[in-house]
């Protein structure tokens, strides 16, 4: 094994394994270690994200939701299914089958672009050097030009409901539940609260969620929320605001939780709980003394809008440093410093990073909600269009939700775009494009979108804006 690299990458998540690829695919000598070991002790490439986040969670959430709508829906359609019935195994296998093809082809585009991938812990020494621990404990120091920190993000444990991997879990042990719970406890309603609650009410538990804060979905736009949480009332997803986790008792019965609200003091009985309180930065261990690398408070390394750390070709991205933990976001981090050490024209629009939520509806967003364009003074104009009568969401007996688009009065472009409804995840990239290219609203309502199509939602929301919606009573 050669121990000197033009760069060394230390993560191989959705920011480290890209920027080991990009960096190769420019002529350099690359490296990428990482310390993922799975359930079982094997070891694999892709982080959080491919092995326990965002791959395994979409699987069980499409899953579950063909699952409900057999259930459910199907009925609607003309469609007699008789006794449908839920095999957890074959869809946990199912689930692992897809995250083994996904982890496993990242070996094979390290070796298709000549990465020299190291499983095993990384740690930054400083002066370009990193030492690096295979699974035997063997020790290695390596040299390289640059270093890329991308070491990820892990689950927050709360030490008043600390993680016993059986009945308190975290969001990667809520994706290997062998059976339904009868009755799952939640704490926190974010992103990744509200997906595997939505899971596991689909798939037949009664579903708790348990949130600190008083408003829901407080980073998404304050309408979008409102009707999120009305469907999702009306799913039987029973989200409970302002309550605050005191502590839990577990029990060969199951789970104790005591929260406080505006009430008072309550117990709630549970079989399982999931702890889905954000995550922080992997950074504990990564940094010798004295590299000059600095964090702050939280861990987090701190860094310029280049990633890079203030000591001299050591740069660090993804949910290690400032900004969202989105795997999307990381990977064009990962790739903007790998063009920057090539010496190429690089950057990450930080304005345009769409957020999602996978829940049914979807909800996804792009740029200012209503109450930050307010805040930063901007003289602005709204165009809503909802879904009913979109024909393609009637066909696909899914036309609950909206589109709302926000754009300056004083020049007409396009500051924010928020979805809830079918296929958001989708939708949200061409407004992601609009923004991108500083599109306007004019410029959307000038755009022809094929008939009949979900998008034309976003067409009617553009002209809306303007008083001039064709589907819809103007405002």
């Amino acid at each position: 094994m050669s121990d000197s690299y033009d760069v060394i990458v230390i993560g191989g998540g959705p920011a480290g394994y890209p920027a080991a690829i990009r960096a190769a695919q420019h002529g350099l000598k690359v490296a990428c270690i990482d310390d993922w070991q799975n359930y079982d002790g094997s070891r694999s490439f892709g982080g959080t994200c491919l092995n326990a986040g965002c791959i395994p969670s979409k699987a069980l959430l499409e899953s579950s939701e063909l699952f409900h709508r057999a259930h459910e829906e199907f009925g609607v359609h003309g469609i007699k299914t008789g006794g449908v019935e839920l095999d957890l195994a074959a869809m946990q296998k199912r689930k692992a089958g897809i995250v083994t093809q996904l982890t496993g082809g990242i070996g094979q585009l390290f070796k298709a672009n000549k990465v020299s991938g190291m499983q095993g812990r990384g740690r930054f020494l400083g002066d370009g050097k990193v030492e690096f621990t295979d699974p035997d404990g063997k020790q290695q120091t390596l040299q390289a030009k640059h270093v890329i920190l991308a070491a990820g993000s892990q689950p927050i444990e709360l030490k008043s409901v600390p993680f016993d991997g059986k009945q308190v879990v975290d969001s990667w042990g809520a994706l290997e539940f062998d059976t339904v719970p009868g009755k799952l406890g939640v704490i926190g309603a974010g992103v990744i609260g509200l997906e595997l609650g939505s899971v596991w009410k689909r798939l037949g538990s009664e579903v708790v969620i348990l949130e600190a804060m008083d408003t829901f979905l407080p980073m998404a736009d304050a309408q979008i929320a409102r009707d999120a949480q009305r469907q999702f009332k009306k799913q039987g997803l029973d989200i409970r605001l302002g309550a605050k986790v005191q502590g839990a008792k577990t029990g060969k019965s199951g789970v104790t939780l005591s929260y406080e609200d505006k009430d008072g003091t309550h117990d709630l009985k549970v079989d399982k709980v999931i702890v889905c309180v954000g995550r922080k930065p992997c950074s504990a261990g990564l940094l010798a003394e004295g590299t000059g690398v600095e964090t702050d408070e939280r861990g987090f390394v701190k860094v310029d809008e280049e990633c890079r750390t203030g000591v001299q070709n050591t740069w660090a991205v993804g949910d290690l440093v400032r900004g969202p933990m989105l795997a999307h976001k990381a990977t064009e981090e990962g790739v903007m410093v790998a063009d920057l050490i090539a010496g190429k024209i690089a950057e990450v629009n930080y304005e345009v990073i769409p957020s999602v939520i996978y829940t049914a509806p979807e909800i996804a967003w792009v740029g200012k909600t209503e109450a930050q364009a307010k805040e930063a003074g901007i003289d602005y104009k709204v165009g809503t269009f909802p879904f009913a009568p979109n024909g393609r969401a009637k066909a696909m007996e899914q036309a609950a939700g909206m589109v709302k688009l926000i754009a300056n009065k004083r020049d007409d472009s396009l500051i924010g775009a928020h979805v809830i409804g079918p296929m958001a995840g989708e939708l949200i990239s061409e407004l992601v494009v609009a923004m991108e290219f500083q599109a306007s609203i004019e410029d959307l309502q000038r755009t022809i979108h094929a008939h009949p199509t979900l998008a034309e939602a976003i067409h009617e929301a553009a002209l809306a804006a303007d008083g001039k919606a064709l589907h819809g009573i103007n405002k």
